[in-house]
């Protein structure tokens, strides 16, 4: 039975991310980390054991993981690529600084840990198409920084210290749970929003701008099956492609128009997140993750669709 700390457990990912974990090993297995002033409220906090869990307080994560025996830290604590601009020092400090904290923790105690990356820690020297595993990575934004970062700080801690490391490069994720929170494929999530209520979606980003996408149940998928596969088998401890559909607006606007033909969209680019968005892949090789531990998303472009907008109709009207 795996003791889990979720660190992050109030942001985009992490609410979700606990919700299935709980399912999996029992509610009272799978801690919700949070830090102080986003407290955890409704299911997440009624559901589980709750804990102030701050990446940049290293004493304190330790605290939490002999409290309740942790043997596996899902590592959610970064600022997502617009607001990291904004903030480059907070990005480093939460990222990096905050990573270290949580590697020297695992190492003293023994436990696992999974740090996402993302398409973000790729850069413009960084082939576009079917973007190969083992590639040039020159990110131009701090959160692609912070993310390579990531990246070569787990495989350092794995290969030296025996820490068991393991990360995916998330897509843009895409869900009808958690609201936006600034990141630069957030597009993909607010167009669903205003198909719902009938109003008019002004994007973003510009016309036949492609970029890897995911629905949140694949990446939730991703994240537990990484972390339960055969360590013998992985050759890529840390930052596995994973893929699922690539598409620009235009063809996710088509997609929601199947279903909404009454939807508009008028494009008003904003010119810092089209810049990111120019520095991404258009589209992922996943092999690795397929072949080392049978990686397999389960939803294309029109499921996802179909999903969204039933989930969202019933959320909205509540």
């Amino acid at each position: 039975m795996k003791n889990v700390l979720v660190i992050g457990s109030t942001g985009q990912i992490g609410s979700e991310l606990t919700g299935e974990l709980r399912k999996r090993y029992g509610n009272s297995n799978v801690v919700a980390g949070y830090i102080q002033g986003a407290e955890p409220t409704g299911e997440l906090k009624e559901a589980g054991p709750c804990a102030i869990a701050d990446v940049t307080n290293a004493d304190v994560i330790a605290e939490v993981v002999r409290k309740y025996n942790i043997d596996t830290i899902y590592n959610l604590a970064a600022l997502l690529s617009v607001v990291a601009e904004s903030k480059p020092r907070l990005a480093w400090k939460i990222g990096i600084d905050g990573l270290w904290n949580i590697l020297e923790v695992a190492r003293e105690n023994g436990c696992a840990v999974f740090t996402p990356s993302s398409i973000g820690s790729f850069g413009p020297d960084t082939p576009r198409e079917m973007t190969p595993q083992d590639t040039i990575q020159r990110p131009a934004t701090i959160y692609g920084v912070s993310k390579v970062t990531t990246e070569l700080l787990s495989d350092y801690y794995q290969k030296k210290y025996g820490v068991d490391t393991r990360s995916v490069r998330f897509p843009g994720i895409i869900s009808y749970v958690t609201p936006p929170g600034g990141g630069t494929t957030d597009y993909a999530v607010d167009i669903y929003y205003s198909a719902v209520k009938g109003e008019k979606f002004v994007c973003p980003i510009g016309k036949g701008t492609r970029m890897d996408m995911m629905y949140m149940p694949d990446a939730l998928n991703a994240a537990i099956q990484l972390m339960e596969a055969d360590k013998s088998k992985l050759v890529h401890h840390n930052a596995f492609n994973i893929a699922s559909m690539s598409f620009d607006p235009e063809t996710i606007y088509q997609a929601i128009k199947k279903y909404k033909p009454e939807f508009e969209m008028v494009y008003e680019v904003d010119p810092l997140k089209q810049s990111i968005a120019n520095s991404w892949p258009d589209q992922m090789d996943d092999s690795a993750a397929r072949e080392e531990w049978g990686w397999m998303p389960q939803y294309d472009l029109d499921s996802m669709t179909k999903d969204m907008l039933e989930k969202l109709a019933v959320k909205l009207l509540k």
